[in-house]
């Protein structure tokens, strides 16, 4: 599938990933690993995501990548499966399953800012509405303030905190796809 990105007129291309894309992808974790220490942020600060989440992605046909020019420029995981998490949240979720997930989502630090997240999102809400899928569900750290504008501008709607299987807390967010 292909996007124009509006902001500097790129065209942008999204496919699945496969396993020759995965140091494209961990230098892109990488580099949001090291942005997130260097902004007091405490996400994936822990080893994770790791090369085995990533390539568990692959295996399940969850892994994406996002290129620009034939360069991979972002990564998001994006699931139709649910996610267990979600099943227990200090709030309340829009709607009942089904719903896709987007989760680690990593845009290379040279091209932020130009709107790649919220395409991504956008590509998941177009899925969803050719697949019947009510909603899309994300989560993020409290101190994420990035990813918590784009899922606001996106039309994502905060719903309360979800624990991951670590104990961490994460702000949750559903928005209705429009089917």
């Amino acid at each position: 599938m292909h996007y124009n990105n509006l902001s500097d007129h790129t065209t942008l291309h999204i496919r699945p990933a496969a396993a020759a894309d995965l140091p494209a992808i961990m230098e892109l974790i990488g580099q949001a690993q090291s942005d997130f220490k260097a902004a007091g942020i405490d996400q994936w600060q822990d080893g994770y995501p790791n090369e085995t989440a990533i390539l568990s992605d692959i295996k399940a046909s969850e892994s994406y990548v996002i290129l620009s020019d034939d360069k991979i420029v972002a990564t998001a995981m994006i699931s139709f499966a649910g996610e267990p998490t979600y099943n227990t949240i200090e709030g309340a979720w829009i709607t009942d399953n089904p719903y896709a997930v987007i989760h680690r989502v990593a845009v290379n630090r040279a091209v932020k800012g130009r709107g790649i997240a919220r395409q991504i999102i956008e590509w998941t809400r177009q899925m969803c509405i050719e697949n019947g899928i009510p909603s899309i569900r994300i989560d993020t750290h409290q101190d994420n303030k990035a990813m918590q504008r784009c899922a606001a501008r996106a039309g994502f709607r905060y719903c309360g905190i979800i624990t991951l299987t670590s104990g961490a807390k994460r702000l949750a967010y559903e928005m209705v796809t429009g089917i």
